[in-house]
């Protein structure tokens, strides 16, 4: 009876939570719709391959929901262990499941940025490429890594660091926004949907929440980096929350 009970009180919660959700995503679509208008041209900013699926899926899903056209611009070919012509062929297979054109995606593979934990990448220079890359496609969204860098990752905080240079310096275009994805603890990284409510409660500006069709979808993106799905990464797409849930604030 004691785990009967206990098993109640999880569903009660979880059904909770989808309630609440469904009440409280109304009012933010309504919100987002504001602030971040249907057809704005919105910009996707990744270290490697992969990152798009891992840790943004339920942010390019839901920009696909509020109409945006979004494009992707990756800062490296993941060359670590020399599978870079691999794993830029996997990106654009991922980006075409999640919605993104070929024509929408750009990779940089350059020695300036390789794909590499032990190197810091220059700030100014990540700063001045992408703010080419905005100015050039009329970018009025960008999306990235917060300080955070989601797993700790120089690469994605070396991003961050370069948006945040471009916003506090003024260099953005006028009207260009930035949404940094929320980094969080271990333990609520993979509990799934099970976060709901804590990122309910503590989402401040966009939320996004994937449908168990959506889910699907970024699995199947998600299957694309055949190259990367070692045992470990198999159990991150069962568990971590990033494969169902965004929480993103703006910079």
């Amino acid at each position: 009876m004691d785990v009967v009970g206990v098993v109640c009180v999880v569903a009660a919660v979880l059904a909770w939570g989808f309630w609440f959700w469904d009440s409280s995503e109304r009012m933010k679509t309504q919100e987002q719709a504001g602030l971040l208008g249907a057809g704005s041209r919105t910009l996707v900013v990744i270290a490697h391959p992969d990152d798009e699926a891992m840790f943004f899926a339920p942010t390019v899903l839901g920009l696909a929901r509020l109409r945006h056209q979004v494009s992707l611009l990756c800062f490296s070919a993941g060359n670590y262990y020399n599978q870079g012509e691999i794993r830029k062929k996997e990106l654009l297979q991922s980006c075409d499941v999640l919605g993104i054109p070929p024509s929408s995606v750009m990779i940089i593979d350059n020695r300036d940025f390789p794909d590499d934990p032990g190197v810091q990448w220059d700030t100014e220079h990540v700063a001045s490429v992408l703010l080419r890359h905005i100015e050039a496609n009329g970018i009025n969204l960008v999306v990235t890594f917060d300080a955070g860098g989601v797993s700790g990752h120089s690469n994605h905080v070396a991003l961050y660091a370069a948006v945040r240079a471009l916003r506090s310096e003024g260099k953005l275009p006028k009207g260009c926004s930035v949404l940094t994805l929320q980094s969080v603890n271990v333990l609520r990284k993979y509990i799934s949907l099970l976060d709901l409510p804590l990122s309910l409660l503590y989402t401040q500006d966009v939320l996004f929440v994937l449908t168990s069709a959506e889910v699907a979808q970024a699995k199947r993106a998600m299957s694309c980096h055949r190259s990367q799905l070692l045992w470990f990464r198999r159990l991150y797409v069962l568990f971590s929350r990033y494969m169902r849930i965004n929480s993103l604030h703006f910079l």
